[in-house]
């Protein structure tokens, strides 16, 4: 048996990061979706992951790249060297982290972390929209997957701008997740989406703390998780 495990979700701080500090409650473990920076320039990048390592109250500490993080596309080797000075952050692209009690595979916790969506006004991480290559990201998703975190969202969950009628949202992600059925998945990327939706096998989660104009508004989102039973309680 499981216990509740306790998370918190936080996306799109662009460079913000230190104002959300106050409201990280603490648990087990802590996911960022990507956008920690404005451009993915090297310092911005130290300057998370120093702030992101020194985050005492949670086990493990688990993020990807967004749009916005040119870096890790573009400077990949001098970004990793950045990354890999840190003891206690794990990065995810197009990779797993697994934690638990025990070294039981079947008893860990599964987290897959992506950061591509479809194109978007040609920043970092985008492949076409419904192209073959997108298709192949999402086919690296374990079936297994108890975690998946994505910079964007499915389509037609939490991947609407406020005013605006189209859904943003990767209809390909969408499919995929309706095939590999991860518990939970967490996205930012459109600021306004941020929220929940439950579609009775998956717990979809927009964590992003700005608003679209980049100001600190939306707290984030902490639950306790029932991995069991796949039931969440949402903290204050």
């Amino acid at each position: 048996m499981k216990d509740k495990i306790r998370i918190t979700f936080i996306s799109d701080t662009h460079n913000k990061h230190k104002q959300v500090t106050s409201s990280l409650f603490g648990g087990d473990l802590l996911i960022h979706a990507g956008d920690m920076s404005s451009m993915g320039y090297q310092h911005e990048i130290q300057q998370f992951c120093k702030w992101f390592n020194e985050l005492e109250d949670y086990d493990h500490k688990v993020f990807i790249a967004g749009n916005h993080d040119w870096g890790f596309q573009d400077n990949v080797e001098k970004i990793m060297e950045i990354v890999n000075s840190y003891k206690w952050i794990d990065y995810l692209q197009d990779g797993m982290f697994m934690f638990g009690k025990t070294d039981n595979y079947e008893d860990m916790i599964k987290i897959w972390g992506s950061p591509w969506q479809p194109e978007f006004y040609n920043w970092a991480f985008n492949l076409p929209r419904k192209g073959e290559e997108l298709r192949e990201k999402w086919n690296l998703i374990p079936t297994d997957v108890d975690i998946l975190v994505t910079h964007g969202p499915a389509y037609g969950y939490v991947d609407r701008v406020i005013g605006r009628p189209e859904n943003l949202g990767c209809e390909l992600l969408a499919e995929a997740i309706k095939a590999k059925k991860p518990k939970i998945h967490v996205c930012g990327h459109i600021h306004s989406g941020y929220g929940y939706i439950f579609d009775g096998e998956t717990h979809y989660i927009n964590a992003s703390v700005l608003n679209e104009q980049y100001n600190y508004t939306n707290k984030p989102l902490t639950v306790d998780w029932d991995p069991e039973t796949n039931e969440i309680e949402f903290l204050d």
